[in-house]
């Protein structure tokens, strides 16, 4: 298992100007790369190879302005572009997708990400030695550039290190080997997590505990994002782009990053500290596609990066051994969990199927024996439910109380 780690890079201005120049080659290469592997397919029908670029442009003058391992790996991101849309198209046939892929298409004028396998780097006082191509060194007497190594890893553990450009920025994104822990936690104990907006996460779990996990403030963040944006590119043309916008992105990106780090390392705390060895993740595909709540909250809804959180705790969990599990959750939040009532699957509704309960105002919701518990701790029970005959699971302490859980972290 890999990990990675990124660090912006804030180096002197000759090593900014080197990473400039050399993703900006990159960003060439990798069209001259697709410029042939579109022309082979549009003329014979057939996709390259996996080394037909290397052979065919080692004499073009952008993959002589980089490293020859680091001109092969940005072709190499040329040919899995295509096997990528040669599996897609192929499900498409089969109509196991909806909609048909797009063939791969050029990139703008700017920069393409550089990668650097660990067999060519150096580690001299303390500093990542990246290496430059011979003509490089010809052309501007530049053999290589320096970058510091990061106090928390091994310089042994690194597989490779990205130069990865963004919104004005430069950051170096670390791959290294992640030994699993298991912990040897009881899977019959099960987490259930019920995603929305305002309450970003619910969380119930078989033991007796539940919490929330506040998502206002992301909210608020996207909102501020989108009103300076919408201000900024008022009377500009489609397309439009400017450093301020740059600017702002990056610090709305780097928020959102920070919050889905950290919220996915309490989910797996929580599940540590408590013995549990199973999460159950409510998702539905293509949930942000058909969302409608209105303006407002489509815009601060579809912003919010769930899908990467769910990535990432399903990640966190194969690290300690936690089984994650990822469930359709239609009909969770209309049937009552304390009134044991039947919870349909998609588009598998049966006539005249009604809830024993309903949601009121304030995020609650009343039972058949009007008892008023949580509407989203409701919705979280319900998503274990799905999956407790599969599992044998016991959701005895999922009681009365549990669902009237009022912390929000």
């Amino acid at each position: 298992m890999y990990g990675c780690q990124q660090i912006l890079i804030n180096s002197p201005p000759h090593v900014m100007a080197i990473l400039e120049y050399v993703c900006s080659e990159a960003n060439k290469l990798y069209n001259c790369g697709l410029y042939y592997a579109r022309q082979i397919y549009f003329k014979t029908h057939q996709y390259i190879g996996k080394y037909t670029l290397d052979k065919e442009l080692k004499s073009n003058l952008h993959f002589k302005a980089l490293r020859s391992c680091v001109a092969q790996q940005t072709l190499r991101s040329v040919y899995e572009g295509m096997t990528s849309y040669r599996k897609l198209l192929a499900m498409w046939r089969k109509g196991e997708l909806v909609n048909k892929p797009k063939f791969p298409n050029y990139r703008k004028a700017g920069l393409y990400q550089v990668a650097y396998p660990k067999q060519w780097l150096k580690l001299v006082d303390n500093e990542i030695k990246f290496s430059l191509g011979k003509q490089v060194k010809a052309w501007f007497k530049l053999d290589s550039f320096s970058l510091p190594m990061p106090s928390n890893l091994l310089f042994e553990d690194i597989k490779e290190v990205r130069i990865i450009p963004r919104n004005l920025c430069f950051y170096a994104e670390f791959v290294y080997q992640l030994e699993t822990r298991d912990k040897g936690l009881n899977q019959d104990n099960v987490l259930g997590i019920d995603p929305g907006l305002n309450n970003w996460l619910t969380c119930v779990s078989n033991v007796g505990t539940s919490f929330i996990i506040d998502g206002k403030h992301l909210k608020s963040v996207n909102r501020w994002y989108n009103k300076q944006a919408s201000t900024l590119k008022e009377g500009k043309p489609q397309g439009f782009w400017s450093n301020n916008l740059a600017r702002i992105t990056e610090k709305r990106n780097r928020q959102m990053r920070d919050a889905v780090n950290k919220t996915a390392r309490l989910i797996v705390n929580h599940c540590l500290d408590n013995n549990i060895g199973t999460i159950v993740f409510g998702w539905n595909q293509e949930v942000k596609k058909e969302v409608n709540l209105g303006k407002k909250n489509n815009q601060s809804f579809v912003s919010i990066p769930t899908a990467r959180l769910k990535n990432r705790i399903a990640q966190l969990s194969e690290l300690y051994g936690i089984k994650f599990i990822e469930t359709e959750e239609s009909y969770t939040s209309k049937a009552s969990f304390l009134d044991d009532d039947i919870i349909p699957v998609f588009g598998e509704k049966p006539e005249g199927w009604k809830s024993s309960g309903r949601r009121t105002k304030r995020g609650l919701f009343r039972t058949a024996n009007n008892w008023y518990i949580n509407a989203d701790c409701n919705g979280a029970g319900n998503i274990i439910r799905k999956v407790a005959t599969t599992l044998n699971l016991d959701l005895s302490r999922v009681n009365r109380g549990v669902l009237t859980v009022r912390f929000v972290g």
